[in-house]
């Protein structure tokens, strides 16, 4: 991969990597915000800092995937029912923030990894285990994530 200045992860099927290391922050409502403001935050409480540029290598296919996640793209974090936040973590574990910004972005521009459903989760799962998730929760996220997006239109 070429331009990366910071090879995130590789095995291999896939290589990862970055501009820099990721710049993110949890943003929290203040009390001269607008309650738009704040409801904002409550659907999206994070934002990227910096422009990102993230490469992306999927080796059995021998494609690359090069975009650019804009400073100040806001995400939700983990998409995660509170129902079982006691099994999985909330939305906002700090584990979760890089593997979510990335799979957010990718996701809500499918393009950029050739609409290519599978290998956006494979993505999202070695993103997670960079970030310590342990396998067995990993696996859990990877398949409803990859259950979802089964859903949503636009992927292949």
């Amino acid at each position: 991969m070429d331009n990366t200045n910071l090879m995130w992860y590789q095995d291999d099927n896939i290589a990862i990597g970055f501009n820099h290391r990721p710049n993110t922050h949890m943003l929290e409502p203040l009390p001269s915000m607008t309650q738009k403001e704040k409801d904002l935050i409550e659907e999206y409480p994070f934002i990227n800092c910096t422009s990102l540029k993230v490469y992306l290598f999927d080796k059995p296919k021998m494609l690359s995937h090069k975009f650019t996640i804009p400073k100040s793209f806001r995400w939700d974090g983990a998409t995660i029912p509170s129902l079982i936040w006691f099994i999985i973590g909330s939305k906002t574990n700090p584990k979760f923030r890089i593997p979510s910004l990335i799979h957010d972005y990718m996701c809500n521009n499918k393009y950029c990894v050739g609409y290519d459903r599978a290998f956006s989760t494979e993505v999202f799962k070695a993103l997670l285990k960079v970030a310590g998730v342990g396998e067995v929760r990993r696996n859990v996220m990877c398949f409803f994530v990859d259950l979802w997006q089964r859903f949503q239109k636009g992927w292949e």
